[in-house]
């Protein structure tokens, strides 16, 4: 319950958005784009670039993320299969206030912006779906200031392991075991730290028998052990007494 509750709120996903449009108007999104298959560590699109359509993630992870003044990354989510990016700077008609980019091979849609568009000026459906995402989108990044802001290093860590499994998880199999398949300095860059850190955190927790790793790959073997250093039964307790 407690990770339907993080992912609930740490995630924006399309078969939400689309719910409830017609299949003439899911063929004017879908059947007019252009899929692509993106190497890891590919860029989709660059802040400052200009919109001229929305991305669908069909397979694969994409971090969203901003540069820092020193010439790196702070990623401030990851986008899994079924989700959209991108369309909040089109509906904005602004510059992209981010970037994206592949974190493991993946297959992306592209859909055009007049096609987009169009649909939307005739379906409130589709409207009011889309309001909510952005919403939704607001929370998700008061939620990540809050947890820079807020928690420990290792209290961040373990926090977005949690995030990461949910977000790794094979489609039609939620109650399969997932493996978290990201760099370290990707890792370092979502949880806000040096890559230093984290892989001596991450040494911490396996000696805990909280991960296991090979490579890249982590796994979460004590999922309440990890809850536990996130510090999240402590937040759940302060929002009852309220």
């Amino acid at each position: 319950m407690m990770t339907n509750f993080l992912f609930e709120n740490f995630r924006l996903k399309k078969d939400q958005i689309f719910e409830g449009l017609t299949s003439q108007e899911l063929d004017t999104l879908m059947g007019s784009g252009v899929t692509h298959a993106y190497k890891k560590g590919e860029i989709i699109f660059r802040e400052a670039g200009i919109p001229t359509g929305i991305f669908y993630v069909n397979t694969g992870r994409v971090k969203k993320y901003k540069a820092t003044v020193k010439g790196g990354e702070q990623i401030f989510y990851v986008c899994g299969e079924g989700e959209l990016l991108g369309y909040h700077a089109l509906l904005s008609e602004e510059y992209y206030p981010d970037s994206a980019a592949t974190i493991v091979d993946s297959q992306i849609t592209f859909i055009p912006k007049e096609n987009f568009l169009l649909v939307l000026r005739n379906s409130t459906i589709l409207s009011n779906s889309l309001l909510k995402a952005l919403g939704h989108e607001f929370s998700l990044f008061i939620n990540s200031i809050t947890n820079l802001a807020t928690k420990t290093v290792r209290e961040r860590l373990a926090f977005n392991l949690l995030i990461l499994e949910e977000k790794f998880k094979t489609p039609g199999k939620p109650e399969a075991s997932s493996e978290i398949n990201m760099s370290r300095t990707d890792l370092a860059n979502m949880v806000g730290t040096a890559k230093e850190t984290l892989v001596r955190l991450l040494h911490e927790f396996k000696l805990d028998e909280l991960i296991e790793s090979d490579g890249r790959i982590i796994r979460i073997t004590d999922r309440k052990g990890i809850i536990k250093e996130a510090n999240l039964m402590g937040q759940n307790a302060k929002k009852k007494q309220h």
